[in-house]
């Protein structure tokens, strides 16, 4: 059963080797991310799931130990998701929401329980997502889930999606959502819209919504502001 749950934002830009000169514009979203996921290290969880958005090559299970890179933002800097794992590591890499996630939980010294991690395609359907997520709540007695994505990428004009009216509107749902463990919202979150937003975590947010059936959590709301014309929200659920 999920036992706890922490939704962050996955934009390479929260390692500040990548944000380099603009590394301390997200010290706050920092902040919050490392408070979320103690929340998770508090409830005890036998077992840790992160869940974040990937292309094709990166979607499936990665197992403890797989490694990623920034090496594709210009930085010489890898990573490895969680402290366990085999010799030598599993080859294929994390997409890079999976491998942002490695480097949180490495800044937190995350050791309260094994990590493995779940690449999700953007165009899997709700309900396939909703389903995935049960699978993830019944696989131990005692789940976490570490939940990457990134609301709409058009809240300003310099925005990657430059400007588009609907995503203030879009993004403050999701906040409310996630920050009061609204079930059913998410679950209702317009795939079709999130696309055009470029809203990267429609699809885990789903994810953690069928895992979080029946868990009676409470959502509490950490952060939510859209530096970059993106939006970031993070949030707990324990």
């Amino acid at each position: 059963m999920l036992v706890a749950a922490a939704v962050c934002p996955c934009p390479p830009l929260l390692v500040p080797e990548v944000a380099a000169g603009a590394a301390a514009e997200l010290d706050t979203a920092r902040a919050a991310c490392s408070d979320a996921l103690a929340v998770l290290a508090a409830a005890r969880p036998d077992r840790l799931v992160v869940v974040g958005p990937a292309e094709r090559s990166g979607r499936g299970p990665h197992p403890e130990g797989s490694r990623g890179s920034f090496a594709g933002f210009g930085v010489d800097l890898a990573v490895r998701l969680g402290r366990g794992g085999g010799d030598p590591p599993p080859a294929r890499e994390l997409p890079p929401s999976l491998a942002v996630a490695a480097w949180l939980l490495d800044r937190t010294e995350w050791s309260a329980a094994p990590v493995e991690g779940l690449g999700v395609g953007e165009p899997l359907a709700a309900d396939r997502c909703v389903e995935v997520g049960r699978g993830i709540g019944a696989a131990a007695d005692r789940v976490a889930l570490l939940v990457m994505g990134d609301a709409s990428a058009c809240r300003t004009l310099k925005a990657p999606g430059y400007l588009d009216e609907r995503a203030a509107p879009f993004d403050a749902e999701v906040a409310r959502a996630l920050g009061t463990a609204d079930l059913a919202a998410l679950k209702a979150l317009d795939a079709e819209l999130a696309y055009e937003l470029k809203a990267s975590g429609r699809a885990p947010w789903q994810v953690l919504a069928g895992a979080a059936e029946d868990a009676g959590l409470a959502g509490a709301l950490l952060y939510e502001d859209a530096p970059y014309g993106v939006g970031y929200v993070v949030a707990t659920w324990s």
